[in-house]
């Protein structure tokens, strides 16, 4: 595993002299500013309206965490589920469609070597992206008083969940030689485990159509990302959510290692 950070350091650097980067961390900026100052202009509204009305009881639970960062976290988190595509879609695509990927196996460097590198690779490319989706939140403390540690626990989960789809990308990029299809195929993964499950699992409860307490209930809940993501933006850290994460790194990669290696079969 000796060759593991050159590898990230280098895939890391090629980031950056593809344009695609540049595009998704300033698209991401972007975004992030419009859905904050939304969240904030929210927020303001919402006081002002209690105030004018003298709901004094809405007042009381109006609050920055709630109101204005847990809203722009859930709007990254959804941002997330279509920018890593495009940052995952070559990890490995790339190699195929120049011709490399073999050069690249029958080189000293092992396959894990290989999968890990370009996987810590993808994965600073996220703590860029959380940084900049941080510096936001970061912004009210200057000027109000949220919770730290419920704020800290937001991010994390904006940052767990990244890298977890960037494992879901690694392997999808593994499996053809086209990043067009790479990037398809890990936004039809992302938005069936993000998006697609938890209206599901309403919809199943909500007309009887199975148990509360059934296995298929309890299966596609915690498969899903959005019941964990959910508990670390309400400032819950468990342990639980954090192996969640850690299972599905561990088999996504597990994935990536097999498509990879495939090519020495054949």
């Amino acid at each position: 595993m000796k060759h593991v950070g050159a590898i990230a350091s280098r895939e890391l650097r090629s980031f950056f002299v593809s344009p695609v980067a540049y595009v998704v961390l300033a698209m991401w900026a972007l975004l992030a500013a419009v859905f904050f100052l939304a969240s904030v202009v929210t927020f303001d509204t919402e006081i002002v309206r209690a105030q004018q009305y003298g709901v004094a009881e809405q007042l009381e639970m109006l609050n920055l965490n709630d109101h204005v960062i847990a809203p722009f976290l859930y709007s990254m988190w959804f941002i997330v589920v279509f920018a890593l595509p495009a940052v995952t879609m070559g990890l490995f695509a790339s190699e195929k469609a120049n011709g490399t990927e073999e050069l690249l196996l029958t080189s000293p460097l092992t396959v894990w070597e290989i999968v890990l590198g370009k996987f810590l690779a993808a994965t600073g490319f996220v703590v860029v992206l959380t940084l900049v989706a941080g510096f936001f939140p970061a912004v009210l403390f200057v000027y109000g008083d949220p919770e730290v540690g419920k704020t800290s626990a937001g991010l994390l989960g904006l940052f767990l969940v990244s890298v977890a789809y960037v494992a879901v990308g690694a392997f999808t990029s593994s499996l053809t030689r086209n990043q067009l299809i790479a990037f398809v195929l890990t936004l039809a993964l992302l938005l069936v485990v993000g998006l697609m499950l938890p209206p599901l699992v309403g919809f199943a409860l909500a007309s009887d159509a199975v148990g509360s307490e059934s296995g298929l209930v309890a299966v596609m809940r915690w498969v899903g990302t959005m019941e964990h993501f959910d508990r670390l933006v309400s400032g819950l850290v468990e342990t639980r959510d954090i192996a969640y994460f850690g299972v599905v790194v561990g088999i996504f990669l597990v994935l990536t290692k097999t498509a990879v290696e495939s090519v020495r079969w054949r």
